[in-house]
C-alpha cells in the first residue's frame, strides 16, 4: 500500500474532549482515545503546543507521501519521518495506516494464522477518577471477567450481569465508560456484584469472575492509602502499605477475585510482588508499567499481567515490543480502552493478531460496543 494522501482533523471523544482523527488515502480513518486516570510515566498525549498544532503539522507535512507499507516493520519509517509527533497523533496516524494497508482486515494483515479471540474484561461499576464529586467508590473499576469458550457468550453474560446490577442499584448515573456509578462503599459493591454473578452463573452455566482496577495512586497521600468510602460502618480509613497489601489479599480471597489492577501506588514494585505471591489472581500493572518496556522489565517478577494501551507509549512498534516481552515472560497482556474513547476498534484487531488473551473494555455505550462488535465479526471470520 502506498500513502498518497494524509489528512488530520479534530473530533470529540466520548468525554466530549478534543482528540485527533487521521484519514489515509481519503478512505481509511482512525482516532485516538484519551485517559482520565493517567500514569506519571505515560508519554504526553500531545506535543506541548497541543492538538491543533499536531493536526496542522500532519496536514502540512509531505514526509509520508509515497511511502509504501507492506508489513509491520515498515512502521519504523513512519516513526522516523515524523519524530515530532508522538502520543495520540502518532497512534491515530499509525492506526489509519494499518487500516489502509490491510483494507480494514488488520488482524489478518498482521497475523493471517490468528485463531484466538480475547475474553472481555468488562467494567460494571465505576468510581475513582471516573466520577466527579466526593460521594463515590474509592476503587476506580469493578470488573467482570467471563471464562467461556466463545466470545459471543462472554459478551452476552457481561451485558446480562450489567443489566441486573443496574436494576438492583436503581441508579441512572453512569461513568464515562458506561459503568454504573452508585454512592456505595467497596464491600457493599462487591456483595452486589457477587450476588448478580452467582444468579447468572446458575441460570446460564457460564463462569464469570470478578476483578478490580484499584487505581491506588489516585488516593495515595503522604505514604498512606486514604479511603473515603471504605465500608458502610467505617467510610474513612487510612491504610499503611502493609495494611493495603492485607486488604487486597482479603478481598481477593473472600470474593474469588481473578484480576487486580494497580492495587498499589505506581512506584511500589515490592507490594505488587508481595500480593502476587499471596493470592491466586492476575496482579496487573498499568500506572506501574504504562506500556513501557523498561518499566515492564523492572516489574517482571512483581506482576503476572500488564495493561497494554498503545497511546501510553505512542508507538505501534513499542506497543508490540511490550506485548512480546509479556508473552515471553509469562505475563498476561491485557489490551485496554481508555475512558475518553472513540468509535475506533483497532485494539480489537491487535488483540486477535498479537494473541492477547484479554481485552479490557466497557460493557455499555457505543464506543465500547464498537470494540466488542468488531470482535464478534472477527470470531465469525476465524
Amino acid at each position: 500500500m502506498e500513502i498518497k494522501n494524509v489528512a488530520a482533523r479534530k473530533v470529540l471523544n466520548s468525554r466530549k474532549q478534543p482528540t485527533i482523527e487521521v484519514t489515509i488515502n481519503k478512505k481509511y480513518s482512525a482516532a485516538a482515545p484519551s485517559g482520565a486516570s493517567t500514569g506519571t510515566y505515560e508519554i504526553p498525549s500531545y506535543p506541548d503546543k497541543g492538538v491543533d498544532f499536531a493536526i496542522r503539522f500532519i496536514n502540512e507535512s509531505k514526509a509520508l507521501k509515497g511511502l509504501k507499507i507492506e508489513r509491520l516493520e515498515d512502521f519504523e519509517k513512519v516513526e522516523q519521518l515524523l519524530p515530532t509527533i508522538k502520543g495520540n497523533p502518532m497512534i491515530a496516524l499509525e492506526f489509519a495506516i494499518l487500516k489502509a494497508a490491510s483494507k480494514n482486515k488488520i488482524w489478518k494483515f498482521l497475523n493471517p494464522n490468528a485463531k484466538n479471540i480475547p475474553m472481555p474484561l468488562g467494567n460494571v461499576i465505576g468510581g475513582g477518577a471516573h466520577i466527579k464529586g466526593t460521594e463515590k467508590p474509592d476503587i476506580q473499576e469493578f470488573l467482570l471477567l467471563p471464562k467461556t469458550e466463545k466470545f459471543k457468550d462472554a459478551k452476552s453474560v457481561n451485558e446480562r450481569i450489567h443489566k441486573i446490577i443496574g436494576k438492583k442499584l436503581g441508579v441512572k448515573n453512569m461513568t464515562d465508560e458506561g459503568a454504573w456509578a452508585p454512592k456505595l462503599d467497596t464491600i457493599s459493591i462487591l456483595e452486589i456484584i457477587q450476588e448478580a454473578v452467582e444468579k447468572v452463573q446458575a441460570e446460564t452455566g457460564l463462569k464469570v469472575t470478578i476483578g478490580l482496577d484499584v487505581a491506588a495512586s489516585e488516593f495515595f497521600t503522604n505514604e498512606k492509602y486514604e479511603y473515603k468510602n471504605y465500608s458502610k460502618g467505617n467510610p474513612k480509613k487510612i491504610l499503611s502499605r502493609e495494611e493495603q497489601v492485607t486488604f487486597m489479599e482479603e478481598l481477593a480471597k473472600k470474593y474469588n477475585l481473578s484480576y487486580i489492577e494497580d492495587p498499589f501506588q505506581e512506584n511500589d514494585f515490592e507490594s505488587f510482588k508481595e500480593l502476587k505471591n499471596r493470592v491466586n489472581a492476575l496482579i496487573c500493572g498499568d500506572d506501574l508499567t504504562t506500556t513501557n518496556l523498561e518499566r515492564l522489565k523492572r516489574a517482571k517478577d512483581c506482576i503476572n499481567a500488564v495493561i497494554i494501551k498503545p497511546n501510553q507509549i505512542g508507538s505501534l512498534l513499542k506497543t508490540k515490543e511490550a506485548v512480546d516481552y509479556a508473552l515471553n515472560n509469562n505475563i498476561t497482556p491485557v489490551i485496554s480502552h481508555r475512558s475518553g474513547e472513540t468509535m475506533d476498534a483497532t485494539i480489537s484487531h491487535l488483540a486477535v493478531a498479537w494473541n492477547i488473551p484479554i481485552i479490557k473494555c466497557g460493557i455499555h455505550g457505543k464506543e465500547r460496543q464498537a470494540k466488542l462488535k468488531e470482535l464478534l465479526k472477527i470470531e465469525k471470520q476465524i
